[in-house]
């Protein structure tokens, strides 16, 4: 049988970087394949070559047995090529129908109206393609992650032309999924195998062996390794990844010593934010890490924010090395050394455009003798060094790294500062491979040994285990449970979602 997708030979070049160096893979029809690697091995610029976004400079790709070489996304998106990418692209203030419709509005217009029964009908009909039961005239802005992930996919389904059939590729598609939502999507990737084929990428290994048929691993832009998902284990895969064993302790715990006991770096009294945080109060030492964990709905988020200044408080107070802050502020949290790395990294903590080097010296301007351009390339070649960054060019726009990349480029730009007292991270790890995490997880061990305080929105419940001194759990905005000795006593998972949920 004809394969659905060959790529043969696929290389491409970004000046002297070589990003993807002659990359072979195959998929069938109805089948689902694992697309895994560590941050910088090559996996986005791929996607981005069978989305259509770049061509590449060498190799082959057929679709069907037919060579092709993409345009632009809609020609991809003609020959049954769609990608859900990890940041979402639905417009908030439009309806789904308006969302799945748009750019083809012509197709239901009549007299230069809109008709938006027949608007709705398509709309409808492509949600069914993904066993959707959303209403069509539902606001972007007030439907969940997991639900917009699901439109996503309707429209990148639906797009393809009369006669192929789809190949979907999904990019980090549970990073941010609750368990519920993981099986739905699970559900229903099974369920579009039955019309075509997936391309599932995703850091958590555990996933792609559930989701996947067959496995395929880049490793420096080198495609090292292809194994079907019934002959391999996640050590395996963590191994090929890496090229080194798998570490069976990537917290370092044993750096985890005890937090002396000194006045908190931060003090927040009964802050309360409209909807979503209900008189939570909440201290953090110096040197202590303090893990934040509950479902989406919990509040954590908002409480985050309002302490950063980010998000309006109702009441309540915060302080921070004992001088207030309330009412905060971002520039007046800024100014008593808080830091916040927010978990929308792209559209929040980054400049698309400028680069490396410009978005690590960002919020604390490099100052000396010379040109100021020249001075932030030297320090920045440093953290890129400290918190290996690839590519390792802090003149490239920082918009061609991979998502984990840009992540450690965003922290280096607080923790630059000597002055800092506490981090905020909201989901640090999100989106980063096993590598990557391990250097985030290094950097806050040495920021807890240089006194300062870090509070972790952390991703995962082994997360906030392995990481946390303290661990403080959310629901619906009130503090249910607060574990201050997880070193020696540490709570069950059981524990904790039973406090969660």
């Amino acid at each position: 049988m004809t394969p659905l997708l060959e790529l043969d030979g696929i290389t491409k070049r970004y000046g002297p970087n070589v990003v993807l160096d002659d990359v072979s893979l195959t998929v069938h029809k109805h089948e689902v394949i694992g697309l895994i690697g560590e941050n910088g091995a090559g996996k986005s610029t791929l996607l981005k070559i069978l989305a259509g976004v770049h061509r590449p400079d060498a190799g082959v790709m057929r679709i069907d047995g037919t060579e092709l070489v993409f345009s632009d996304p809609a020609d991809a998106a003609r020959h049954g090529v769609g990608v859900v990418h990890q940041e979402q692209s639905l417009l908030p203030n439009l309806t789904i129908a308006e969302n799945l419709t748009l750019g083809s509005e012509s197709e239901f217009a009549r007299f230069g109206f809109i008709r938006r029964g027949a608007r709705r009908r398509a709309a409808r009909a492509m949600l069914d393609l993904v066993d959707s039961t959303l209403d069509p005239d539902t606001p972007t802005e007030d439907v969940g992650f997991a639900e917009r992930q699901m439109v996503e996919v309707a429209r990148a389904v639906s797009e393809r032309s009369a006669g192929h059939a789809p190949l979907l590729v999904l990019d980090e598609p549970t990073s941010v999924l609750q368990p519920a939502d993981i099986e739905i999507l699970h559900r229903r990737v099974l369920a579009l195998r039955e019309i075509g084929s997936v391309i599932f990428v995703s850091h958590r290994l555990d996933e792609v062996l559930r989701f996947s048929d067959r496995v395929y691993v880049l490793r420096d832009g080198k495609l090292v390794g292809e194994r079907p998902t019934d002959d391999v284990d996640e050590r395996e895969l963590y191994s090929m990844m890496i090229g080194k064993e798998a570490a069976d302790e990537i917290y370092c715990t044993d750096r985890r010593t005890p937090v002396r006991q000194a006045a908190p770096v931060l003090e927040a009294r009964n802050v309360t934010v409209a909807g979503s945080v209900d008189d939570v109060s909440l201290s953090v030492r110096p040197g202590e890490v303090v893990c934040m964990v509950g479902v989406a709905s919990s509040g954590r988020e908002e409480f985050a924010r309002a302490v950063f200044g980010a998000s309006p408080a109702r009441g309540g107070s915060v302080s921070v090395g004992g001088s207030g802050l309330f009412p905060a502020s971002p520039r007046k949290a800024v100014a008593a050394g808080v830091a916040y790395l927010p978990a929308e990294r792209r559209s929040e903590g980054m400049i698309a455009g400028a680069s490396v080097a410009d978005n690590i010296c960002l919020t604390h301007p490099v100052r000396g003798r010379g040109s100021r351009a020249a001075a932030a390339r030297h320090e920045a070649r440093e953290w890129i060094r400290q918190l290996h960054i690839r590519p390792d060019d802090p003149d490239l726009d920082i918009a061609r790294l991979s998502g984990g990349n840009q992540q450690k480029a965003v922290l280096a730009q607080w923790i630059r500062d000597e002055s800092l007292s506490l981090l905020i991270l909201d989901h640090p790890t999100r989106g980063l491979d096993i590598g990557a995490k391990e250097d985030v997880y290094r950097l806050i061990r040495d920021l807890s040994a240089r006194d300062v305080g870090v509070l972790v929105l952390a991703d995962t419940l082994d997360e906030a285990l392995g990481l946390g001194h303290r661990i403080v759990v959310l629901r619906d905005g009130r503090v249910t449970a607060e574990y201050d000795s997880v070193a020696t006593d540490p709570p069950t998972k059981i524990e904790l979602l039973e406090k969660m949920m």
